[in-house]
């Protein structure tokens, strides 16, 4: 038993290296994928560290800190992403753009081929979306795009 013993202070004893090493390692990861998870985390880190220096057992240490980085997580986390976020600029782009987009048939369209010109002014290579043909001058909308193909719905406007 004195060799466990003297293995636990050993661990009470420099449990503050532990602390700091994981605080560093958590920042490191945060700055790899800028999410805030790992933030919170070091901040749980830091929070265990100050119960070091105040003197408490590893193991409440540990306890205190890991419901500290839940709390942060939990509380914290949400605003500070809110807040990085409300200045995004809300205008779909890409593919997102072309959904429910409107347009005219150019060339018939089938379940294997047809060609649309949408109202941004581009054309494309388009599909029915459920297998019906849709005639020529016809209004359509985009549903989905596969590849360079515009999977389209016949619209009435």
């Amino acid at each position: 038993m004195n060799g466990l013993e003297t293995v636990l202070e050993g661990i009470e004893q420099w449990a503050w290296i532990g602390w700091i090493v994981l605080i560093a390692l958590f920042l490191v990861i945060e700055m790899l994928t800028l999410d805030f998870t790992f933030l919170m985390l070091s901040f749980g880190g830091a929070v265990g560290l100050i119960t070091d220096l105040v003197g408490l057992p590893f193991w409440a240490q540990v306890i205190i800190a890991a419901a500290a980085a839940a709390a942060f997580i939990f509380f914290l986390r949400p605003p500070l992403l809110h807040r990085l976020r409300r200045g995004e600029d809300p205008t779909k782009s890409n593919v997102d753009a072309l959904l429910d987009l409107r347009g005219t048939v150019l060339q018939d369209i089938t379940e294997i081929s047809g060609q649309v010109k949408l109202s941004n002014g581009d054309t494309w290579t388009a599909r029915s979306a459920d297998g019906t043909a849709i005639i020529r001058g016809s209004r359509i909308a985009v549903s989905q795009i596969s590849g360079a193909t515009a999977i389209v719905r016949p619209v009435t406007d």
